[in-house]
């Protein structure tokens, strides 16, 4: 049986933005969120949504004389940095938000190491799935260990950004206002200003 079709990321992460869109709603009317929460929040669906159109989809699948039958493991680079170029840029770009978010987000992100670690276990995550799929649907997609270093660096980025943004009157306020509770970001935070009430508390985070 020959197979061999496409399916489009509009198809799949449409409608889960919009009822993850009216899940953020309903928190919002039970004050359960409140409205920079819920932004922060569908920010960050709608950036995961658009990494997700990135790196996995279009999902293409091929059975059949369709198939790609090159073996799985031929499509994998382990060494680093052997043909890194230019192209490296927009994996190091695409990682930036997360780094910028998580420790917003995470209670774990609480230095610059523990966030370029999590932006590259992200990394990995996008790699495994880019692997399962060209395994299960027989689609062209490789796996290279320069995007897992790329992106970790585009998360180390995100976190300093995030950092000069908490050194901002402006907007640290906004930010701590729609970070988790228990973010790594809202914690130190508080730590700053009650450990030192006279040191503004817009200090740097880690």
């Amino acid at each position: 049986m020959d197979i061999r079709f496409e399916v489009d990321s509009s198809l799949v992460l449409g409608p889960l933005l919009v009822v993850f869109a009216l899940l953020a709603g309903v928190q919002v009317w039970r004050d359960a969120w409140n409205v920079r929460r819920a932004l922060l929040q569908t920010a960050v669906a709608v950036y995961a949504a658009a990494v997700l159109s990135l790196t996995i989809f279009p999902l293409a699948v091929t059975w059949g004389t369709y198939a790609n039958q090159a073996p799985w493991i031929g499509q994998i680079n382990f060494v680093p940095l052997i043909g890194a170029d230019i192209t490296m840029i927009p994996n190091v770009i695409m990682l930036i938000p997360a780094g910028f978010l998580l420790p917003l987000l995470s209670r774990r992100a609480t230095s610059a190491k523990a966030t370029t670690l999590l932006a590259g276990l992200v990394s990995l995550g996008i790699e495994a799935a880019q692997l399962l799929s060209y395994i299960a649907l027989n689609n062209g997609r490789s796996v290279d260990v320069n995007d897992v270093v790329a992106n970790s660096l585009g998360g180390l980025v995100g976190y300093l950004l995030l950092t000069f943004a908490l050194r901002s009157e402006t907007l640290r306020k906004p930010l701590l206002a729609a970070s988790l509770p228990r973010s790594a970001a809202l914690q130190e935070d508080r730590r700053r200003t009650t450990a030192s009430p006279d040191v503004p508390a817009s200090a740097p985070i880690g």
